[in-house]
This record gives structure tokens, C-alpha cells and sequence, in this order.
């Protein structure tokens, strides 16, 4: 399949919500984790155990394969099959979970923001569009952090969601809440068999952040790029 061709400036125009994902599209994943590695070494030092990177590592293996199964009640099926994982009680899974994951990267975000997203959110704002955030993890404390502000925010644990994407359900909330249709919103994500996936399971525009060309998605690298420029205007 060829590259998606962007659309005309004026696909723009039938545009009412613009939604975001949050890990890896406001702010870079990979220097995050860098950081947080960091403290996990300092503290399995400190403890002298390792429960906290082990545990994190088999969560994060497990999110993955529950999100590409579509698994409901996701959450409770990931602290399950963690703790069997790392044969760890699951109260201890939630605990280590609430820190490392929830908690301790709130402070890095900021310093992690990929740059121009401030500008966009503000330009958007301007050209009273309305503004979403969709994410499989707890996303407030974050937006928070990371200093953005949006109209309508829906998590994967949400009550009447409990399932991650690439399965479009907690899309159709959002976009009912805003009160559009799935050809007036566009998914504004980095990964494409997850939000790209979503959003055209429900009719939604995906707009993929990749530093390279993705076959039959529309891509871009920075928020500042010409596909924005309607809404970077001074």
C-alpha cells in the first residue's frame, strides 16, 4: 500500500474534534523511560531487590498482548496475569504499578513535552475546536503535568470502557461527548495498529507522529509542521 496522501487544507474545516493520544504523542516515551530507568536502578540499589523493574517490564509485556486481544475488563486480567508472572501478590502489583507508572514519572513530563504541542492545543483553541484525549492509562495527572488542558479526557479504565485500542470503544465515548460524528474528528496518535487502528474502526481521521513515512498512514514529525498550519497562525 502506498503513503497515505495528506489531505487538502481543507480537510481542516470539517474537523470539530481534534483528539490526542498522550504516551509517545505529547511527549517523548523514550527519554521518560530513560529517566525512569534511572531511578529504578537507584532504588533497586537502595532496596536491594528488584521487584519494581521486573514487575514494570512483565506489566508492560502483558498490556501489550491484553491491548492486541482486546481483552475486557482489562485490568483486572493485566494485575492477574502480572502477578502470576512475577509470582508477586497482586496488591503488590497495583502498588508498584500506582508509583513507578502513575506517580513517580509526573514531575519528568514537562521536561519530556515534545515541543510546539503548547502552541497547537493553543492554536485549536483559537479555531474553537474542541480538544480530546483518549488514552489506555490514567491521563489527568498527566495532562497536568505536562501543563495542556483539554475539553473532554477518556481513559481505557474508565467506567463503561474497560478496554484498551486498538478496539475504537472509548473513541465512540469521546466522540459522543463532544457531540460530533466520526468524519468531523481526527485521532492524533504514534502508533499505527493502535490509534490509526481505532480511529478507522470508527470512522475517525488517523494523523500519525512518526519520524518516518508509514505505509498507507498519514504521517507527521513535529507539531509545528506545514499539516498544522491552520492553527499556527499568529
Amino acid at each position: 500500500m502506498s503513503q497515505a496522501r495528506p489531505p487538502a487544507p481543507a480537510a481542516w474545516d470539517s474537523i470539530g474534534l481534534v483528539v490526542f493520544d498522550v504516551d509517545g504523542t505529547l511527549y517523548s516515551q523514550r527519554l521518560l523511560r530513560l529517566r525512569m530507568l534511572r531511578d529504578m536502578m537507584v532504588h533497586a540499589a537502595s532496596t536491594r531487590s528488584l521487584d519494581v523493574p521486573l514487575v514494570i517490564r512483565a506489566y508492560r509485556r502483558i498490556h501489550e498482548w491484553i491491548a492486541e486481544r482486546e481483552v475486557s475488563d482489562f485490568d483486572t486480567a493485566l494485575v492477574a496475569e502480572t502477578a502470576e508472572a512475577t509470582r508477586l501478590p497482586a496488591a503488590k502489583i497495583r502498588s508498584i504499578v500506582d508509583e513507578w507508572i502513575e506517580c513517580r514519572p509526573l514531575p519528568y513530563l514537562a521536561l519530556c513535552r515534545y515541543p510546539g504541542i503548547e502552541a497547537l492545543f493553543a492554536g485549536l483553541r483559537r479555531k474553537a475546536r474542541t480538544i480530546g484525549v483518549l488514552s489506555d492509562y490514567p491521563a489527568v495527572a498527566k495532562l497536568d503535568a505536562l501543563g495542556l488542558e483539554a475539553d473532554h479526557v477518556v481513559c481505557a479504565s474508565d467506567k463503561g470502557i474497560g478496554i484498551l485500542k486498538p478496539n475504537p470503544r472509548g473513541l465512540k465515548v469521546l466522540i459522543d461527548a463532544a457531540g460530533v460524528t466520526p468524519s468531523e474528528t481526527v485521532l492524533i496518535g504514534d502508533r499505527a495498529e493502535r490509534d490509526g487502528a481505532a480511529a478507522r474502526r470508527s470512522g475517525a481521521w488517523p494523523l500519525l507522529r512518526s519520524a518516518e513515512p508509514l505505509d498507507g498512514w498519514q504521517t507527521f514529525v513535529r507539531f509545528d509542521d506545514p499539516i498544522f498550519a491552520k492553527f499556527l497562525d499568529a
